[in-house]
């Protein structure tokens, strides 16, 4: 076990709850570590509840087009933590990690802090001790009483699509989930705003009028679309054409368009514009797999992978797994307790043919293999079981030569797939 890895499993037990949104400990504790978070570059947070970590990555490609460094902070992780930081464009090296985590236990003093709280603390004392031209932070669950939250003064908001998700925490009404994530708007700070339902754009547009937060809104201010091989854009300085996204999937039109509005904002233009969608990378969404142990299992057939997890992910999935090339269809499944996985299942009925369902390894909220077959059989699937996914990968094959296979349902699903593909 890495040093890391001792002091990240200390912290999981300071708080008998995984989720208790409140921004007092982290105020606590940043107090307590000299306030790390007034130190760090001009920050760019980005909120929502499909496209964050998309997002997110485009901006960042972008930005490092032009030749600057960007602090970058997302969760969860995938595979290994260090995945969520990465400081002036590298991910956080092992001794810095283990250094700023260790600072940050000792201030805390032993007190109660969510597991979530302390790291990203530690985040932000990284990213205060290097230089760098940019930070970009991602939400972690929801915005107003998020951890990432403490920043005064950003340079820029962005948020994404507001779905139904995370009811027990954010609220069950659209409104009350956007009204979570519109938590992010500060006095006067510009804010960048993906496609959204209506009831969510309200929400978002009474918080902006009562903070005099300038908005940009997509399909009004600008505008991004597919026309032909090409992603055209449009807002009141022109018209670009561009590459389509190097991420697969019709929503990721929509994510670049928000990412490319960030990047004008901030006053870059074409060139950053087409880096954002030709050399963005962010794994496990729509993700085709080409070596490992799971690609050969799979023998002849696609390997896909996608962490996508709530209904509006759903929905996504099906329209990209229509955008590819025809092929039969198959999914491997796995899913948390704290999802609306039959919303989830449903949309992907029109584009798949079965579901595998299995359980996520070391995952203390994961539901059963049975429970989420049973969920795909009440959603409209022809369901079984596995007892791990490199055994349903191994059967599909042997079943469904040259067919398309997709792991899916949940990214820390994703992230066993990565490590054990490794």
């Amino acid at each position: 076990m890495s040093g890391s890895d001792a002091i990240l499993a200390r912290l999981m037990s300071l708080h008998p709850k995984v989720i208790d949104l409140s921004l007092d400990r982290m105020h606590r504790i940043l107090d307590a570590l000299g306030n790390p978070e007034k130190k760090i570059p001009p920050v760019i947070h980005v909120a929502g509840t499909n496209g964050k970590g998309s997002t997110q990555a485009m901006i960042r490609a972008g930005l490092e087009s032009a030749g600057l460094k960007v602090h970058a902070y997302t969760s969860p992780h995938l595979a290994h933590f260090h995945e969520r930081i990465r400081v002036a464009g590298e991910l956080i090296s092992e001794p810095m990690l283990a250094e700023m985590l260790a600072e940050c236990e000792a201030a805390n003093a032993g007190e109660p802090i969510t597991f979530f709280e302390i790291t990203t603390a530690a985040a932000f004392l990284a990213f205060s001790r290097i230089d760098a031209d940019y930070t970009l932070l991602e939400v972690g669950l929801g915005g107003r009483l998020d951890a990432t939250n403490v920043i005064e003064d950003p340079r820029l908001t962005v948020i994404t699509p507001i779905s139904i998700d995370h009811t027990q925490y954010l609220g069950d009404t659209l409104e009350a989930i956007a009204g979570e994530k519109a938590g992010i708007l500060k006095r006067r700070v510009p804010c960048i705003v993906g496609r959204q339902l209506p009831a969510a754009r309200e929400v978002i547009e009474a918080r902006a009028e009562r903070l005099h937060a300038p908005l940009r809104i997509a399909g009004q201010d600008w505008v991004s679309l597919r026309e032909g091989d090409a992603l055209v854009y449009q807002d009141d300085n022109g018209l670009m054409d561009l590459p389509l996204p190097a991420l697969p999937g019709p929503h990721q039109i929509d994510n670049a368009g928000t990412a490319i509005a960030a990047l004008r904002e901030l006053g870059f233009g074409r060139v950053e514009a087409r880096a954002a969608v030709t050399e963005v990378e962010w794994p496990a969404r729509m993700q085709r797999l080409k070596s490992g142990p799971l690609v050969e299992a799979a023998g002849d057939c696609e390997l896909w992978l996608d962490g996508g997890h709530n209904p509006a992910g759903g929905i996504a999935i099906a329209a990209t797994l229509a955008a590819l090339p025809k092929r039969p269809t198959h999914l491997v499944c796995g899913m948390l307790n704290t999802k609306d996985v039959v919303g989830y299942m449903q949309p992907l009925t029109a584009v798949a043919l079965s579901l595998t369902a299995v359980a996520i390894p070391g995952e203390a909220a994961t539901l059963s293999a049975e429970e989420t077959a049973a969920a795909a059989t009440e959603a409209g699937f022809a369901a079984t079981t596995a007892p791990d996914t490199l055994e349903a990968v191994r059967s599909l094959a042997k079943a469904h030569p040259g067919a398309r296979l997709l792991i899916c349902g949940s990214l820390y699903l994703a992230g066993q797939v990565l490590k054990q593909n490794a």
